[in-house]
């Protein structure tokens, strides 16, 4: 019996009927699980957020998603933007990083020295010259205080930026990066600042310590309660029932403000962040704070819409930020 062959310039220049069907099917299967593994996207809160960030003085991006659904929405959720203070969660993950492969004790008692010292209004950096602290909370005040002494302190024990990013590399994070005191990184410090994400990258990082899948569970957990934990609740927490847990890190900087937030009532996660903003004031009426509230503010509302809840009259008076 005479066998029949077709040419394929995709594998050998002859192949039987056989493989030929073989190959198709594959090709098949291969792109029906590509579109499966898309995003579901939620067409109304799209819209919703392009709508509340319209018309923005400066550039803005947004992503979010419902952790039990897993749709989601973005506005420039894939732009890379600053970090300013939220670098510290990639910090917190290499310190933990270390701590995982023994080569840090988050018991271990620590030497303050004064060439740490970064100027500003930290409480680390009211220490005296040799006075003694424990990792755990140089962490603490990391996180809570978002004190720039433990971070920057944190981040040469965590290996400096260059093993942060590599870490932050293995986790599938192509654009979460240290700039600032890391080799290779000038260019990208000019213009990003200490770091650089984007709002779907960052939103992820705090999905996976969610998870327990960052570094390990343990070290996830650790992390996460640390993030419960936030001195500024002031702007995207401020939208939230004090009753609903949530885990946040905000930064700021004089053109770009940012949070990332998961939030423990139906389970979202979202991630917005400014850049290039006019508005460079530090008032509680900033425009990037403002774009931070409202967004925080329609996500609760759209998420949980029986909810009753209302800030108090006068507590403007009492939020916390930077």
């Amino acid at each position: 019996m005479t066998r029949e062959l077709f040419f394929c310039p995709l594998t050998q220049p002859l192949i039987s009927m056989k493989q030929f069907f073989t190959l198709i099917l594959i090709c098949i299967s291969a792109s029906l699980t590509a579109f499966a593994q898309k995003e579901k996207v939620d067409l109304k809160l799209t819209l919703m957020l392009k709508e509340l960030t319209k018309g923005f003085n400066g550039e803005v991006g947004v992503y979010v998603k419902n952790l039990k659904t897993g749709k989601i929405a973005e506005v420039d959720g894939d732009s890379i933007f600053p970090t300013a203070s939220m670098i510290k969660v990639p910090i917190m993950a290499g310190i933990f990083n270390k701590i995982e492969k023994g080569a840090l004790d988050y018991r271990s008692v620590l030497t303050y020295r004064d060439s740490l010292l970064y100027k500003g209004d930290d409480l680390l950096g009211s220490f005296k010259d040799g006075e003694k602290i424990t990792l755990g909370k140089v962490l603490m005040l990391m996180a809570a205080t978002s004190d720039n002494t433990a971070s920057l302190w944190a981040q040469s024990l965590a290996g400096t930026g260059t093993e942060i990013n590599a870490l932050m590399e293995s986790y599938g994070l192509q654009y979460t990066r240290v700039n600032s005191r890391t080799p290779g990184r000038t260019a990208n410090q000019k213009k990003y600042g200490w770091g650089q994400t984007t709002p779907r990258e960052m939103a992820t990082l705090l999905t996976l310590i969610r998870e327990g899948k960052l570094v390990s569970p343990a070290a996830s957990e650790r992390i996460y309660r640390n993030l419960t934990t936030i001195f500024f609740d002031g702007q995207a927490p401020s939208q939230i029932p004090p009753d609903i847990e949530v885990a946040s890190k905000s930064g700021a900087v004089d053109r770009s403000r940012s949070e990332v937030l998961l939030v423990n009532a139906p389970d979202y996660v979202f991630c917005i962040i400014t850049k290039n903003q006019k508005d460079t004031s530090w008032t509680y009426n900033n425009e990037g704070y403002a774009v931070v509230r409202a967004v925080s503010k329609a996500l609760w509302e759209y998420f949980e819409p029986k909810s009753t809840w209302v800030i108090p009259k006068g507590m403007d008076k009492y939020f916390n930020y930077y």
